[in-house]
């Protein structure tokens, strides 16, 4: 099991991303938009540098679902590989069966 602390701040960074994701979108556009006016642009990226960096999307790491581990992480099935594994073991990863050969 992951620190608590550590499942706490990423939650509170995926809630800021959704909080802000429409208006760093839109800022986002008017920087990038070759079209406007260069100090515009500037302006664009100069309010873009204020917004706290935890609504970055980048920001967010990928946890399991079960232990809140961040490493070994499947993104198919949001778990990580040592959940993955017990998951499996036990029938209950849809298509997953144990190798024999």
């Amino acid at each position: 099991m992951a620190k608590l602390s550590q499942i706490n701040r990423n939650n509170k960074r995926i809630r800021m991303v959704a909080r802000y994701a429409a208006k760093r979108a839109a800022l986002k556009a008017k920087a990038d938009d070759m079209r406007a006016a260069p100090e515009e642009r500037f302006a664009a990226r100069m309010k873009l540098a204020k917004l706290p960096r935890n609504s970055s999307r980048t920001r967010i790491h990928n946890r399991c679902e079960l232990s809140g581990r961040s490493k070994g992480y499947y993104r198919k099935l949001k778990v990580s590989r040592i959940a993955f594994r017990d998951l499996s073991n036990f029938g209950q990863a849809p298509g997953v069966t144990k190798a024999s050969w």
